[in-house]
């Protein structure tokens, strides 16, 4: 965000609440997708999703003030600027869901002022957000499209990946939490040895064995169910993978230590920070909005990782960049 030089820059952020709504109303309806092929007018689009017609004149206006769309004579269609980051990049259901969860982020800022203070007459602290696990393993629907969107999400992360890690002589890997399969299938790709356990739950799993068959890599490739944090891992790997996952605590990398044969590799791909006031953009949003419940919430950086890393016997290098702000960090047994 440019830096505020004028009362209305202020005010546009202020306004980004609405803002920011109104896109993720239109990302979970589909609007873009909608409007893409033919262009619809304001009175199709309200008697299409069943929204009152002067609210959809508002909302649609809205749209078009941040960029959505643009608005033509003929009626409403999607901007160039949208048709090449929206709809040329992840699926409709992919944006619907990430809209989806930030929408379910939102009751941890609500009435923030009086939140962040405990002010006199404040409703007191909100609960944690929903975690994210515990709602896919109860909602196999909620895991399916979570896991593809992963998959649309990670594509280029996957495709670093895979130029970047040297994973000659390994036959064996171990990719923790890594349910959609995205990084371990562009991994198989690069190197026709290796043979890949993805590790996560069931209702991920699912989801990760058929994509797996739709890439014809399915024998190549297993999905193992069960919790990381549960005990031990399964050994006898050449190398293990934990891809923006962010499950850092001592007994999994211990267990990770034993999953590992001697000379073995520890990967981590994450976004995290060099220093605890030096954030990421999506960590520091994410962890300003976990905070609201855990005010006392420490980010993980790389220095604090490579640590736990060396407590837990494992010998560790420096990070690497990759792209998009993520970096890899190796950890050698």
């Amino acid at each position: 965000m440019a830096p505020f030089e004028t009362p209305g820059d202020v005010l546009d952020c202020l306004w980004s609440y609405s803002s920011a709504a109104a896109l993720g109303a239109a990302l979970e309806l589909g609007v873009p997708w909608f409007v893409a092929e033919p262009t619809r007018d304001a009175p199709g689009i309200a008697a299409a999703l069943g929204i009152p017609a002067r609210r959809c004149h508002w909302w649609l206006a809205v749209l078009e003030r941040i960029g959505l769309l643009e608005h033509s004579p003929e009626g409403y269609c999607p901007t160039p600027g949208a048709r090449r980051a929206i709809l040329g990049t992840y699926r409709a259901e992919s944006w619907a869901f990430l809209a989806q969860e930030e929408r379910e982020r939102f009751p941890s800022v609500h009435d923030l002022a009086n939140r962040m203070t405990l002010r006199p007459g404040a409703a007191g602290q909100p609960g944690p957000a929903p975690d994210y696990v515990q709602l896919m393993a109860a909602d196999p629907e909620r895991a399916r499209v979570f896991t593809r969107m992963l998959y649309d999400l990670h594509g280029p992360l996957a495709r670093c990946l895979a130029g970047a890690l040297d994973l000659g002589g390994a036959e064996r890997l171990l990719d923790l939490g890594g349910g959609s399969g995205v990084v371990s299938l562009a991994l198989l790709r690069q190197n026709p040895g290796l043979e890949i356990v993805v590790m996560d739950i069931p209702t991920v799993c699912a989801e990760g064995r058929r994509i797996a068959r739709e890439e014809s890599l399915e024998d190549r490739i297993a999905f193992l169910e069960g919790d990381l944090l549960a005990g031990e891992l399964p050994r006898g790997f050449d190398a293990v993978l934990e891809c923006d996952v962010g499950v850092y605590q001592p007994d999994l990398f211990t267990a990770v230590r034993e999953s590992l044969q001697v000379e073995g590799r520890f990967f981590v791909a994450d976004l995290l920070p060099e220093a605890e006031d030096d954030f990421p953009e999506r960590v520091l949003h994410w962890g300003f909005t976990a905070s609201i419940a855990a005010p006392e919430r420490r980010p993980m950086t790389w220095p604090r990782l490579a640590e736990m890393l060396e407590a837990a016997g494992l010998r560790t290098g420096p990070a690497v960049p990759l792209i998009e702000g993520f970096r890899l960090l190796e950890a050698r047994r």
